[in-house]
């Protein structure tokens, strides 16, 4: 129960669920004989004053749309990836719908946070109830994440500590929301915002922030000399691990071996902590069936069976530019209240995101969501927000919201659906009920976790 109104306050506060994060949205609306109706960009009743009768305090909805829609893509990729590639994560290099969902999760965490600190009572009472909350975050994302609950078809439960593995996506959405958290409670200027211009100078610290972590990310993904490095891996239970050497001596490599981003987990969370079951196994270095898995081809590098997180230390320096993205598109909410303005304020970065991250690709710097490579932030953050200019014109501005229920619904608890679905906590309960023998249960009859 505890651990529930744990998920509850935080979906509540971080996702627009309280009282505090509803904004007043001047819908443009006709009354036509007593019905009323509503338009897209209806210019002419926005500049009439309205009656306190007429005007609506709403929640946005489509922050929750955009959440719900991003759930439903975990959902699919999780259960669909690896029947059609498209939904499944690339290997190394490129981007696919799957690459997609955990900067969207950022995004919108970054977006909500702007909305939920739009007025603050006190900075460091707000800044005492965001370290908390990331800590809880970050406790359950152990609890869920590290090991303690197996696969499906594997009714033990429990994780040795030696190889708990430290990070994970809850803990990186944790780390993100607190950094992003602090930046928005405590760097951002007292100037008065009525331009695009204004908007970047109240906010030119966070704007700093950005490019230095940026800047960081890639002085050490390009500076950082790799040394040779080895690992262990199991063999017979009577017998010693095989130790393996993988041999780099490189800098600037972006490979799967010989980056930085691996090296800096491998020496700081430890190589046991680590993920285990790594994209670039279905690489065909490492797969006689890539892009899917498959056993190891004869002449297989040595460091195809090493364990990489994907969601690492380095890596999570960009979630958390991605998560500052997010919070500059909550800031034009916050500001600017007509529809036109919101969505030219949007549309103008979102668009020089995706080319600029195009044009970085073309030129070397590949899109690579395990190492969460720069090209890759620009160009997911302006997927993301294309995907919300779209959501927020059909929904908030068109008014159609009627066809996006079951988002919405996901979306106002997204959090719960992620561990009851994602984290496999449900089919995991349902598997517990069986009939004579584990291997007869509801999952097995209807093909899940076979």
């Amino acid at each position: 129960m505890e651990s529930y109104v744990t998920i509850k306050n935080f979906d509540e506060d971080v996702e627009m669920g309280n009282k505090t994060n509803e904004i007043s949205e001047s819908r443009s609306v006709i009354m036509n004989n007593g019905e009323k109706t509503t338009t897209c960009f209806s210019s002419k009743q926005q500049r009439q004053p309205q009656s306190q009768s007429q005007s609506q305090t709403h929640r946005l909805v489509s922050l929750d749309v955009f959440r719900g829609f991003t759930v439903g893509l975990m959902i699919l990729v999780d259960e669909a990836g690896g029947l059609f590639r498209a939904l499944n994560h690339s290997p190394w290099n490129g981007v696919t719908l799957a690459d997609l969902v955990m900067p969207f999760f950022l995004f919108i965490v970054g977006v909500s946070l702007a909305l939920a600190y739009k007025k603050l009572p006190s900075r460091v009472v707000a800044s005492r109830k965001a370290i908390l909350r990331a800590l809880k975050l970050l406790a359950l994302g152990l609890f869920l994440q590290g090991g303690y609950f197996h696969r499906l078809g594997d009714l033990t439960f429990g994780v040795d500590l030696k190889q708990l593995r430290w990070m994970g996506i809850l803990q990186r959405i944790a780390i993100a929301y607190l950094f992003t958290a602090l930046c928005e409670i405590w760097l951002n200027a007292d100037n008065t915002v009525n331009s695009g211009s204004s908007l970047v100078r109240k906010y030119r610290y966070q704007w700093a922030v950005a490019l230095f972590l940026s800047g960081i990310y890639i002085c050490l993904l390009y500076g950082l000399y790799v040394p040779d490095w080895e690992y262990q891996i199991p063999t017979e239970p009577s017998s010693a691990p095989m130790t393996l050497s993988v041999k780099c001596g490189v800098r600037g490599d972006t490979g799967p071996a010989c980056n930085a981003v691996g090296m800096i987990d491998r020496t700081i969370l430890g190589i046991q902590h680590l993920y285990k079951r790594p994209t670039y196994a279905r690489m065909p270095e490492c797969s006689i069936n890539s892009p899917d898995n498959g056993p190891l081809p004869p002449d297989a590098p040595v460091w195809c069976q090493a364990a990489f997180d994907p969601e690492g230390l380095l890596s999570s320096v960009m979630a958390i530019v991605t998560c500052l993205v997010g919070l500059h598109f909550g800031h034009i909410i916050v500001h600017f209240k007509d529809h036109r303005v919101r969505m030219l304020y949007w549309m103008i970065p979102t668009s020089c995101f995706v080319v600029f991250g195009l044009t970085l690709d073309l030129f070397g710097m590949h899109m690579n969501k395990v190492l969460y490579s720069f090209s890759y932030t620009c160009v997911t953050a302006g997927a993301a927000g294309f995907l919300f200019v779209g959501t927020y014109l059909m929904v908030d501005v068109c008014g159609y919201s009627r066809l996006t229920v079951i988002f919405r619904w996901m979306g106002k608890h997204a959090l719960m659906i992620y561990i009851l679905v994602a984290c496999n906590v449900f089919p995991v309960l349902i598997q517990g009920f069986y009939w004579g023998k584990p291997q007869n249960n509801i999952l097995k009859l209807i093909g899940i976790g076979t």
